[in-house]
């Protein structure tokens, strides 16, 4: 019997937009693209081979590839008011592949490299044993003091003493505003690189809701999926010419073959909607939904880690609710509430940790307001408290 491949195809898609459709999605890294760039995603853009940079290709028929990598390139330079002098990167086919060539850019193996703590709030990415960047490099990671925020003073404490080669600022789930320009100068103290990883609060950063990292870092990387609400990709900008060679070898033919022409484009239409007047209200209104939603947690009785938010996202410690992170995410999602589970400080294990992370692009996206929220941590304390 012949099977419909394509037709199955198209009913799991189906059937996975219809999911999308009939719940709230709190995940904060998760976000609704527009149909402009789901249709340069699905263009024949997809079908081009363009291994290399423009200008510099290894395959033939890339004239008007250039144009379009260039034009996305100079368009995420708008979006963040940087001049020409900054170099951008638009290849990354994701987060932490753009972090990793970083590394491989300006570390050897065995280097001394510095990040969050995973249960504190940093990504997998900035240090962990189980990842790259934990298994290639001696790693120092700082966490949160005892009121849930960034430890600046460990970082220049532990920065002085080990002497990293690049310090990483940025988090995965740390709900509150990051001193950039603190970063910088612990980094600039010792004559060290300074990494800002702004994957969660690039379009804060871009709407001028959350202090830039550009003036005190030396390479930036983000995601280009969470509040900017383009494509699942990356970017990485840098302002030394040398850097950016280095970077760019590193990402091809380092780690990398050929760029996806198809997400660059539409890399670039995002960036192209995020210059629009109304993206900076949509922030805003990020803002202001998670501020309430932690509110009406606490108002039901929940603990969050530093007792609120300052971005998008929010972070409860579940521990004086004798339920596990896994069993909070998998009863709100039976309920048709999409939250996931995460590690907060003192938990020893990612796989079943005691936190849940929640955030508001998404529903925000979708048109939710404060009354939303309000309504939203109801029906949470309901369900998690039955």
């Amino acid at each position: 019997m012949e099977v419909d491949i394509l037709g199955m195809m198209r009913d799991l898609i189906k059937k996975e937009l219809a999911r999308q459709k009939k719940v709230i999605n709190l995940i904060p890294s998760e976000n609704y693209p527009s149909k402009n760039v789901l249709a340069a995603l699905g263009s024949q853009l997809t079908s081009k081979y363009a291994e290399g940079y423009p200008g510099r290709r290894y395959y033939p028929g890339n004239e008007i590839n250039d144009q379009i990598e260039i034009e996305t390139q100079n368009l995420a330079r708008k979006v963040f008011g940087l001049g020409k002098n900054w170099q951008v990167n638009v290849q990354p086919y994701s987060g932490t592949p753009a972090n990793i060539a970083v590394y491989l850019a300006l570390l050897k193996p065995g280097d001394v490299l510095m990040g969050m703590r995973l249960n504190e709030g940093g990504h997998l990415s900035h240090g962990h044993k189980v990842n790259f960047s934990g298994m290639f490099y001696k790693v120092i990671q700082y966490g949160l003091n005892k009121d849930g925020f960034i430890d600046y003073e460990e970082v220049e404490k532990l920065a002085k003493k080990r002497r990293p080669k690049i310090i990483v600022s940025g988090t995965t789930a740390y709900t509150r505003k990051i001193d950039f320009k603190k970063f910088g100068q612990i980094a600039k103290s010792i004559g060290v690189y300074h990494m800002a990883d702004i994957a969660h609060i690039a379009g804060l950063v871009a709407a001028k809701l959350h202090q830039s990292p550009f003036p005190y870092a030396d390479i930036i990387t983000t995601t280009t999926h969470k509040t900017l609400r383009g494509p699942r990709a990356a970017v990485i900008f840098s302002k030394d010419k040398e850097i950016e060679e280095k970077i760019n070898r590193a990402i091809f033919p380092g780690i990398q073959g050929g760029p996806h022409l198809n997400t660059i484009a539409a890399m670039g239409v995002a960036f192209e909607e995020a210059l629009k007047p109304d993206f900076k209200n949509y922030i805003r209104q990020v803002l202001k939904n998670a501020r309430v939603l932690a509110d009406e947690l606490k108002r039901h009785g929940f603990d969050l880690v530093s007792d609120g938010t300052d971005n998008h996202l929010i972070l409860i410690d579940l521990k004086n609710k004798n339920i596990s992170g896994r069993e909070a995410q998998d009863r709100l999602e039976k309920a048709g509430i999409i939250a996931n589970r995460n590690t907060v400080p003192g938990d020893q294990s990612a796989f079943n940790p005691s936190g849940l992370r929640l955030g508001t692009p998404a529903e925000t996206t979708r048109g939710a307001k404060e009354k939303n929220m309000t309504a939203i941590a109801r029906r949470i304390a309901e369900i998690l408290k039955n």
